[in-house]
């Protein structure tokens, strides 16, 4: 008798044994808790319990029965699109699954049929992944035009102001990575499509945090991986064609998995599929679609219980708590405080006044909390599990730094 990949039992929804306080249940899902303070999230996240346990019965069977459960690991991989279909209400037909948020920008910038003088608008201080594939897009004659940030945030007007008759897009990242500052979504896509210009988002910094209705806020194309506030592995993410664009986009690659009825491989045409499926191509990382999925199935369990504002909620107060308490310590907020809705997040970067962000850092490595070094100073990614006394190792670093303590005889 062959066995089968453990699963978790289906009749037993996911979070039924949440109780009242979903942050602790989170929390005791995040075995990173007992190791160190947590925050940078915007990086690289811990991968949550459910993940990680997906990743070692993947391996486990792989190990033992080579692909005998292969329609399974298909079936588990598919439950990745209905959990992203209901997190952010789009249809299961508009979600294509992509190793990484860079892979779904270049779907749609190499799959745009630009014109020689056509011209795409994306603000300044960009990750990487959302200015190069525009960048290369210059050598077929298109002009990028970078939008100067007002000290870190991002204006639609300035946006806006850089439309003509020629462009065909705005590509923004939610979140940005350095300063925190969130775009407000709604007022953009909006003045976008008055304007008849797409609205391409690098969700990577929000998707999952903040809620995202793709029925009233009309988005046309999202991408992000999992690797980050999802909580999941590193090679596994999602993105969004809007059906009204699918036929637009030419497929920059192909493969066996592109056409209908794919698994004809003697008998298949070229017949391109009739959802967004077909921008995947190949076999896909199964292990981490499947783990990522797991994960997701915590954000989605929140939701329904508490209501689709419940994590953002969270997350958003554990943010603005900390910095409060960072800078009652003595930190130096670099950008905002970003803290009225729709532009606050969960990403705060601040100096040490006397101390280099790489040397706090290494200090905070060995104290046992985990930040990262961005935007010229000290980035903090708080997520909804973090508690109390994560944030006050974190504050009490700040407080202990020998500049600000020699400054402070009150905190010697």
């Amino acid at each position: 008798m062959v066995s089968k990949p453990s699963s978790r039992d289906a009749s037993v929804p996911v979070g039924s044994d949440m109780g009242d306080d979903p942050w602790l249940w989170w929390r005791d899902r995040m075995p990173v808790t007992n190791h160190w303070a947590y925050f940078d999230h915007a990086a690289v996240a811990p991968i949550s319990l459910p993940a990680a346990d997906a990743l070692r019965s993947f391996a486990d069977v792989a190990e033992s029965h080579g692909d005998v459960h292969w329609m399974d690991w298909s079936n588990a991989v598919n439950r990745l699109r209905d959990l992203t279909s209901d997190l952010i209400h789009c249809d299961k037909e508009e979600v294509t699954l992509v190793p990484n948020t860079t892979t779904g920008i270049n779907l749609v910038a190499e799959g745009l049929d630009w014109k020689p003088g056509d011209n795409m608008v994306v603000p300044e201080g960009e990750f990487p992944s959302n200015l190069y594939p525009w960048l290369n897009q210059q050598s077929r004659g298109v002009e990028i035009r970078i939008v100067p940030r007002r000290e870190g945030h991002v204006e639609v007007a300035d946006l806006m102001a850089q439309v003509d008759e020629r462009t065909r897009l705005i590509s923004v990242s939610w979140v940005g990575y350095a300063s925190g500052f969130r775009v407000d979504l709604d007022h953009l896509v909006k003045e976008a499509h008055a304007r008849g210009v797409l609205v391409f988002l690098d969700a990577i910094q929000g998707l999952g945090m903040y809620p995202l209705d793709m029925r009233t806020c009309d988005v046309d194309f999202v991408a992000a991986d999992g690797h980050k506030w999802l909580l999941g592995p590193e090679g596994a993410g999602v993105a969004v064609i809007r059906k009204r664009h699918l036929n637009s986009l030419r497929c920059p690659t192909v493969g066996w998995k592109s056409v209908e009825n794919a698994h004809l491989f003697s008998g298949s045409k070229f017949e391109l599929r009739e959802d967004s499926s077909r921008f995947e191509g190949g076999s896909l990382n199964q292990s981490g679609m499947i783990a990522f999925a797991a994960s997701l199935e915590m954000f989605t369990a929140v939701s329904q219980r508490f209501g689709a504002d419940a994590i953002g909620n969270r997350v958003l107060e554990r943010a603005q708590r900390l910095r409060t308490m960072l800078t009652q310590a003595g930190a130096k907020l670099l950008f905002g405080p970003w803290d009225e809705t729709p532009h606050a997040s969960a990403i705060t970067t601040f100096e040490v006044p006397g101390e280099s962000p790489d040397d706090f850092r290494t200090r905070a490595l060995d104290a046992g909390v985990v930040i990262s070094c961005r935007g010229g100073g000290i980035r903090a990614s708080v997520h909804v599990y973090n508690d109390d006394a994560d944030l006050q190792r974190l504050a009490d670093l700040v407080a202990s730094s020998p500049a600000v303590s020699s400054s402070n005889p009150a905190r010697s």
